[in-house]
């Protein structure tokens, strides 16, 4: 919770409970991250369906945190990595992400809009560049583009701002 500060701390605790809740966001991907007996680090995929006429597996990250006092150490870096890796074993095709425009890049994320995937909720236009996608597999972008669609937990408005 402290990764996120208090108010949005909360409203991420209760999307994490309530997504490990969500049949409809299985098959997901959980990973952690501990020192010293302490939880500092947490990612979660989730199952996402793409709205095309071709088959793809799709999973969502959402969401990633580190506490606060770990943060610049690599964890979260570390947690991308290996989801990443695992997912791509399982044969997921494309992975998609709501964030940081300055920190998802440098894992192999790119903006997902201008490749033709929209988001489940819309993105203000400023924030465009939020929206992001990364290939497991070769020749999946510009095969195929489509909407996605999350969770029924996940598809909610309030968790699609950045």
């Amino acid at each position: 919770m402290s990764a996120f500060g208090q108010e949005q701390g909360q409203e991420i605790v209760e999307l994490v409970n309530g997504l490990l809740d969500d049949t409809t966001a299985e098959p997901l991907l959980s990973l952690v991250v501990e020192s010293a007996g302490r939880l500092v680090g947490h990612i979660l995929f989730t199952q996402a369906k793409l709205q095309s006429d071709k088959e793809v597996s799709v999973r969502i990250l959402a969401p990633l945190a580190v506490a606060c006092d770990f943060q610049g150490t690599g964890i979260g870096g570390a947690l991308i990595r290996e989801g990443l890796s695992q997912l791509a074993e399982s044969g997921v095709d494309l992975v998609f992400v709501l964030g940081h425009i300055g920190y998802y890049p440098k894992f192999g994320f790119q903006t997902a809009g201008v490749l033709g995937y929209e988001a489940p909720h819309p993105i203000p236009s400023e924030k465009a560049d939020a929206w992001m996608v990364q290939a497991l597999k070769a020749g999946v972008i510009g095969r195929i583009e489509g909407k996605v669609q999350c969770s029924e937990v996940l598809n909610q408005p309030q968790h699609w701002r950045e």
